[in-house]
């Protein structure tokens, strides 16, 4: 495979680091390599542990009017069974609305909705015992599609809207108009490790939860609200994850309420780990969208009117759609300004699993939309799709979102398409292009050039917290805890590169620690790329208070300055004196100086009024930019992306070997989202692609042969940890310029044509997509 990517790039830095913006390896590497990584299954059982299978609805809507388990009690190995009406406090799993319950009781919202729980003394014997149950449904008529929920009016929220100006009246004014509508396909997680929770049991009603979670501290809610216990007696611990994606957000709670659940009912510790198919069933997914869009614009391509709706199917409840949905509609101009804006939401009610949180979360549904509508432009106008996306960009006089945030950076993105534009061969390629289509009746190729500005922040605004805690043992060895989880991106390496860096000590002297709740309380979910910058800028905090201790006493006690004390390469140097970290922290200790601190920061600045729609929701924007090259065959519908060209930015990284596989990672990812990942529900709302047989995520030979990434690092202009940028969800969306390629191929077969193209585009979207312009 070509990579043109010989070397690392070095961090331009005001000024000289030992251990931030290097290139080190992940602190897990060799374990996952080597398959010693413990993951929740590896974790070794105690005599007498039990195992949990999950009993399921099989009708996707109706009311549940009774079940028959006494089969299943009397199956062999089975201890105990569980239903709603063994939850000793409140039935519920929603992160805020009341409206999900653990096991259903009485309305079934969706097919395979978890409706018992059955506990064994193997997994074998749980999962065996469970299909002897007997269940009566009185069936209703699942309403599944976008188009279904439009119907029948159903919601899980309110609709919501905000816009600038008048923007049905600047539609009427323009000269030119082009409406459509976009459908958006949803995505399946598909994390390596799939979901799992162990709970054992401790003194009193003490759980202990091992969980595989982004949220531990909602895992800890969610639990104690289940048993009726207070958050305090409940200690979550995730050291790490195989993936999640987002999926084990909300979605980890309920399974690690089931197994908390059965360990309280029996006793015994018990652990519960969804197969694949069941994993399917039962977890929320990337929501599915339909844009309905109307712009305006004039001759050279240049917007007026923007109005776009973002028809959401949310599934049978509110789950995180309140933060996705709004996200879609913060990302709906993507790098543009438009005059007259306005972007409205519904969030549907379906009868299938409740969607959730997935990479990017919401953003690149809002950001494909507007991305389609500059391609319509240029197609209607004859136009290099590339320079209507130019002539569009946010400007001075022209720097302001829909929502009403300031773009203040506008010279990053714009300089970055102009050195992607070059380093891609864009223009050549595209005369190459061109001319190869006007040759080839079968085979077309297409070309994309897009942009992607990604807010940073969570926008509930007071998720933007995190916590650290900071030990350093009297050996000058490190603990570090903090509320982030690790699950694959290098959080935790991360965070240890900025603790190492301000005590000068190498990284091995640093000892990462499990996230735990009862270390870190009230932790926020690791989520909205938001991880290195709250939780580096805790460690920090947490490691310098710790440090102007250290300084303080070896002022007083060595009657120097604290210019005169310097941290390096694990020494100390104190005037014409030298020490080793690990004395000075000896002899702190035997003077009782504290060597411990717990590290708080809150993010600054960003306010949001979603009644009023107005504030500044991001601390800052990611930027990122992505030329894709791919080939199709007109007759069977067949894709392959040849090239790819990403240029991403990082602000100052704190580690670019890890930057580049997130943002490698992203793309691909992305890409299976716009190009092979299709979820398809029958009529009956049963998930057919539901195993890797029937749903298609990218393999190794879709991985372009000539893939060329490109870090793009210059400080961020915001105060961020070291200057660096998130760089977890914006590259999800570089691979729009896969989808646009393609769209480019499908509409060489007609120059004009406006080709109903929907995502994901697979052989039968693109075949779809071609028979829409043969057709009129």
């Amino acid at each position: 495979m070509l990579r043109n990517r010989t070397a690392i790039p070095q961090v331009p830095l005001e000024k000289e680091t030992a251990v931030v913006h290097k290139p080190l390896a992940h602190d897990s590497a060799r374990l996952h390599v080597s398959g010693a990584a413990t993951y929740i299954d590896d974790i070794r059982e105690p005599a007498g542990t039990l195992h949990i299978a999950i009993g399921l609805a099989d009708k996707a809507a109706g009311t549940l009017r009774g079940m028959t388990l006494d089969a299943v009690r009397a199956a062999k190995g089975v201890v105990a069974v569980l239903t709603a009406a063994d939850i000793p406090g409140k039935n519920d799993i929603a992160p805020a609305f009341a409206d999900e319950p653990l096991f259903a009781d009485k309305e079934i919202l969706f097919h395979n909705q978890a409706i018992f729980a059955v506990v064994a003394r193997s997994r074998d014997e749980a999962r065996r015992a469970a299909r002897l149950a007997k269940i009566d449904i009185d069936e209703a008529k699942p309403a599944i599609t976008v188009a279904d929920a439009l119907e029948t009016g159903a919601r899980v929220l309110p609709d919501y809207e905000f816009g600038r100006g008048d923007a049905p009246a600047a539609l009427g004014r323009a000269p030119r108009r082009l409406e459509g509508l976009l459908h958006i396909g949803g995505q399946e997680h598909f994390y390596l490790e799939g979901q799992a929770a162990f709970a054992i049991p401790g003194e009193g009603r003490e759980m202990l939860v091992h969980s595989s979670t982004q949220d531990p501290t909602e895992v800890q809610h969610i639990v104690a609200r289940i048993l009726a216990i207070p958050d305090a007696f409940v200690t979550v611990e995730t050291r790490r994850m195989g993936g999640a994606f987002g999926g084990k957000e909300s979605q980890a709670c309920a399974w690690a309420a089931i197994a908390a659940l059965a360990a309280l009912v029996t006793g015994k510790p018990c652990k519960v780990r969804l197969d694949r198919d069941d994993d399917f069933a039962l977890t929320g997914k990337r929501h599915d969208f339909r844009a309905d869009w109307r712009v305006g614009y004039d001759d050279k391509g240049i917007v007026s009117a923007y109005d776009v709706m973002l028809n959401a199917r949310c599934g049978c409840s509110a789950d995180l759609s309140p933060g996705v949905v709004d996200r879609a509609m913060f990302h709906a101009a993507n790098a543009y300004w438009l005059p007259d804006v306005k972007v409205a939401s519904r969030r549907l009610k379906t009868n299938t699993v409740s969607n959730t949180a997935f990479r990017g979360f919401g953003g690149p549904q809002g950001m494909l939309a507007i991305e389609r509508v500059m391609d319509a432009i240029a197609h209607e106008r004859g136009l290099d799709p590339l320079d209507v996306r130019k002539a569009n960009f946010y400007r001075p006089g022209g720097d302001k979102t829909p929502f009403g945030q300031t773009v203040e950076d506008m010279t990053t993105l714009p300089s970055m398409i102009e050195e992607l534009e070059l380093s891609s061969d864009y223009r050549a390629r595209r005369r190459a292009i061109e001319a190869f289509n006007a040759n080839s009746p079968y085979i077309k190729r297409g070309i994309a050039l897009t942009p992607v500005k990604f807010g940073i922040s969570f926008t509930l605004i007071h998720l933007n917290q995190a916590g650290a805690l900071v030990h350093v043992y009297t050996d000058g060895s490190i603990h570090l805890n903090h509320g982030g989880t690790e699950m694959g991106q290098g959080l935790f390496t991360k965070v240890a590169q900025v603790v190492a860096e301000e005590f000068g000590v190498p990284i091995d002297f640093v000892r990462i620690t499990a996230t735990n709740t009862a270390k870190v309380p009230n932790a926020s979910p690791t989520a909205a790329s938001s991880g290195s910058d709250i939780n580096g800028m805790a460690a920090q905090i947490g490691a310098r208070q710790i440090k102007q201790r250290m300084v303080e006493f070896a002022c007083a006690q060595w009657g120097v300055t604290a210019e005169e004390i310097v941290f390096r390469d694990g020494l100390v140097l104190i005037g014409n004196k030298s020490m080793s970290f690990g004395e000075l922290a000896k002899t702190c200790r035997l003077n009782r100086v504290q060597l411990s601190a717990a590290g708080f920061y809150k993010t600054p600045v960003i306010t949001w009024d979603r009644a009023t729609a107005t504030g500044r929701p991001f601390l800052y924007f990611a930027f990122g930019a992505s030329c894709s090259e791919v080939v199709i065959d007109t007759l069977t519908g067949e894709m392959k992306v040849e090239r790819v060209d990403i240029l991403h930015d990082v602000g100052s990284s704190l580690n670019p070997a890890l930057d580049i596989g997130q943002v490698e990672g992203g793309f691909v990812q992305g890409m299976g989202w716009l190009t092979t990942e299709e979820l398809v529900f029958d009529a009956k709302g049963r998930l057919s692609t539901h195993a890797p047989a029937t749903y298609k995520i990218p393999v190794a030979s879709d991985v372009p042969a000539d893939f060329r990434t490109k870090l793009h690092m210059r400080p961020n202009i915001a105060d961020t940890i070291y200057r660096s940028k998130a760089v977890g969800e914006p590259p999800l969306m570089l691979p729009i310029s896969v989808y646009c390629a393609i769209l480019d191929a499908v509409h060489a077969i007609r120059p004009g044509s406006q080709p109903r193209l929907e995502a994901p585009c697979t052989p039968e979207a693109i075949l779809n997509a071609i028979q829409s312009i043969q057709t009129h």
